[in-house]
């Protein structure tokens, strides 16, 4: 796994406190735990993977870092990662607390305060003498811009994403189950060093449709002839970055509304290459690349897309009203999620773009297409 440079290091401190200094807090605690896609941020800011339990990094405007890790976690990961200070805290809200204390803080932003961050260690900094801020948003959009060591590591990890894809084609059998096929692709990811940073889930369904709930691969169902199946992989490379890709596969017949919504995907590509440009707004793309589908009635389910990085979701997302503004060299996944009116079936395509000066660019050169199992490799 290849080090991170210091001058790397250092800019990313230096994007976290600036965004402090303009949201007026005195200090940055970014919250990560072992649920997948979850644990990003703690490694952005300090190097240390998460291999059980969770962590937090404490960045303050003024001051060194830190990583605290409750007591019990002392040996468990390669704590060798870190490249700041660790603290192995009792209870790791009340380390914070009292570090706030003794430094004087009045506000704290806090990176995961909805969803992560454990309630023992919110309600420790809750009663301390600090105001507790969420600072989602603020952290999100200051990671949001990829320097070029973080974009090879983007690039990295689609390149193993796009192999796994292609392995389940290659092993696509009829009478096979899902989790058969799926664990062809995660053989390719632990061996590319992806160990626990992988999300795996399928669409599928009869008469050449996919129905709209996403659900885990079974180890009971086989394949047959007109069953769409589409594989939903997210993976991080050993850099650590996510990205989003996946194609259909369909040995039979796909159904009128399959293909209706394949159209639509065609239109969303060109949308998205002539909108995702520096300038425009979330809000924006969405518009341009929903258009196709809402002129064939289709509804849009699970989101159009999002910012993505160290964390698999990070803000902002690409939906109706989102007037944040992107800038060169974010990386967004794009999904539009095609469900008929009457709920019965989809289509869902992933794929992760990178935001330039002039157009969006497609980190994969794959054509959006659905393949039919006979095919040994994804086509250029």
């Amino acid at each position: 796994m290849a080090q991170t440079a210091q001058a790397e290091i250092e800019q990313r401190y230096a994007r976290v406190r600036r965004a402090a200094e303009a949201a007026d807090v005195d200090a940055v605690v970014v919250s990560g735990s072992e649920y997948t896609g979850f644990e990003g941020a703690v490694r952005y800011l300090s190097g240390f993977r998460i291999l059980h339990r969770y962590a937090y990094v404490v960045v303050p405007v003024d001051g060194d870092p830190a990583v605290v890790f409750p007591r019990e976690a002392r040996w468990v990961g390669d704590h060798g990662e870190a490249w700041m200070e660790q603290v192995f805290a009792e209870h790791p809200g009340g380390w914070i607390a009292d570090r706030g204390r003794d430094q004087g803080w009045r506000r704290i932003g806090v990176s995961g305060l909805d969803y992560v961050m454990a309630v023992r260690d919110y309600r420790a900094l809750a009663d301390g003498p600090a105001e507790v801020v969420p600072f989602d948003e603020q952290l999100d959009l200051a990671r949001a811009v990829k320097s070029e060591a973080e974009l090879e590591s983007v690039r990295e990890s689609m390149r193993i994403n796009e192999a796994g894809v292609e392995a389940v084609l290659r092993a696509y059998e009829l009478g096979k189950t899902e989790a058969e096929l799926m664990g062809e692709a995660e053989r390719v990811f632990t061996a590319a060093g992806c160990y626990r940073t992988t999300m795996d889930m399928i669409l599928g369904g009869p008469d050449g449709a996919a129905r709209p709930e996403f659900t885990f691969p079974s180890a009971e169902r086989r394949l047959e002839r007109n069953d769409l199946l589409l594989y939903g992989l997210e993976i991080a490379g050993p850099g650590g970055h996510w990205v989003e890709f996946s194609r259909p596969i369909c040995a039979g017949q796909p159904s009128a509304e399959t293909l209706a919504a394949m159209e639509a995907y065609h239109e969303y590509a060109g949308a998205a290459r002539a909108t995702m440009t520096a300038g425009a707004t979330a809000h924006d793309v969405h518009r341009a690349v929903s258009k196709g589908f809402v002129d064939r009635g289709f509804r849009l389910g699970h989101v159009t897309g999002h910012s993505i990085g160290m964390t698999m979701i990070e803000h902002p997302r690409i939906g109706e009203g989102n007037e944040t503004v992107l800038r060169e060299n974010m990386v967004v996944s794009m999904h539009p999620h095609a469900i008929t009116q009457d709920e019965r079936a989809c289509l869902y395509m992933q794929d992760t773009w990178l935001v330039t000066a002039d157009r969006g660019v497609p980190l994969s050169d794959v054509p959006l297409r659905i393949y039919d199992g006979s095919e040994d490799r994804l086509v250029p």
